[in-house]
């Protein structure tokens, strides 16, 4: 199987998967919210599945040595649908217990996918196309993360619980009869390897290392996070509530996805080579900003508008932020595992501050100026960073040798 077919096999199967995922993450804070009758809550709920996704970024590293595309993916979807099943479990019994429990799964199945996408990427494509397999794949799942939204909140206004999840998990199965079809399970040859022994605080030191030397640019990716996570928790609640008064009211977080289907493309092709830091804070303040002025006006068109607006700016931060990633983990060469690790735990811990900030505040403030208090958060830290990051950061290179 060539390497283009490869790829467009597996961004097509992904495309589907993240569909069902953004179904289900347009309609999950909302429901949530309704039966927990607390936004707060509902935050302190949805963020326990970045404590497990925290939890796997700690442990993955060591316990899979080499884990490749066949099985993740399979695991993935796998528990996808295990976590639509849970949730189909929660609409007759609403506890807290199932909802944690879905959210555990929902962590995992983060994890795993994240893990195989990087597995194919790094088996399937040589290191002179990755930058652009990277950008076909962001293109492919920024457009799911676009229509889902706009699917989940027809459904959510005209159809069922039940029926949103069935629908997720029908969009599910299609990305799983592809990937048979193409014949991607039968060629792969997957090796599992596992470590016997898992050594959390060996793993935490190294993170420690490296945190002293690399902060900045994890800042970044924190704060990029938290945005994001206010868009798909408490902005998911707001999307659903102004879809009751029109169509265009559902388009608060389709707005905000738009810019990530054409930017992502548009920034692998502008090179950027030097500075990558100091751009990515630049977009970040320019967000920071948007988000701050979603708080004095709450007129529709006025809130798509800054949606639209912090959606592209953050496209551009989140790819150059990555190649800065990208830059330490081939500095570190065989370690570069513990530099995946720690970046992705930045997203994992974004979602568990960012569910339990924003409830907080928009159940006292309401969810469109919540919006306005996390903008200026971002927008005072990006402003900071531009004074404060090294132009160059230093690894300590003697200190890594030595890790096992």
């Amino acid at each position: 199987m060539n390497r283009k077919f490869s790829l467009m096999v597996v961004s097509v199967v992904l495309f589907f998967v993240y569909l069902g995922d953004a179904i289900l993450s347009d309609w999950v804070p909302a429901y949530i919210q309704s039966s927990v009758n607390s936004s707060f809550l509902m935050g302190l709920i949805i963020s326990f599945s970045s404590v497990v996704g925290f939890v796997s970024d700690l442990v993955f590293p060591q316990f899979l040595k080499e884990v490749k595309t066949r099985r993740l993916f399979l695991l993935a979807i796998g528990s996808s649908l295990i976590f639509c099943g849970v949730l189909i479990w929660s609409i007759p019994w609403p506890w807290v217990i199932l909802f944690l429990l879905a959210m555990a799964i929902w962590g995992v199945y983060y994890e795993f996918l994240s893990f195989g996408k990087q597995g194919f990427v790094s088996e399937a494509i040589p290191a002179a196309s990755r930058s652009g397999a990277w950008a076909i794949i962001g293109t492919f799942q920024s457009l799911a993360y676009f229509l889902g939204p706009i699917i989940g909140s027809w459904l959510t206004i005209n159809r069922s619980n039940s029926e949103v999840l069935l629908v997720a998990a029908f969009f599910v199965m299609i990305g799983y009869l592809i990937w048979l079809i193409s014949g991607r399970e039968r060629s792969d040859k997957t090796v599992l390897e596992v470590r016997e022994r898992i050594n959390i605080w060996e793993e935490s030191k190294h993170w420690w290392v490296l945190l002293e030397h690399v902060w900045p640019v994890l800042i970044i990716s924190l704060m990029l996070g938290i945005v994001d996570a206010t868009f798909w928790t408490t902005g998911t609640v707001l999307s659903d509530n102004l879809a009751r008064y029109g169509m265009w009211g559902g388009m608060f977080l389709p707005f905000y996805m738009l810019p990530m289907v054409f930017m992502g493309v548009f920034v692998a092709k502008w090179g950027v080579y030097r500075g990558k830091k100091k751009l990515a804070e630049i977009f970040m303040l320019l967000a920071g900003i948007l988000l701050t002025l979603i708080g004095w006006r709450d007129e529709l068109w006025f809130l798509l508008l800054i949606a639209f607006g912090v959606g592209a700016t953050m496209s551009v931060s989140w790819p150059l932020t990555d190649a800065v990633y990208s830059d330490i983990v081939a500095r570190m060469g065989r370690e570069g595992k513990h530099m995946m690790g720690l970046s992705s735990s930045t997203v994992s811990l974004a979602y568990i501050i960012g569910p339990v900030l924003v409830g907080l505040v928009a159940s006292k403030v309401g969810e469109v100026r919540t919006f306005g208090w996390v903008g200026m958060i971002m927008a005072l830290t990006a402003l900071v960073l531009l004074f404060v990051t090294p132009k160059k950061m230093r690894l300590p290179e003697s200190i890594i040798q030595t890790w096992d």
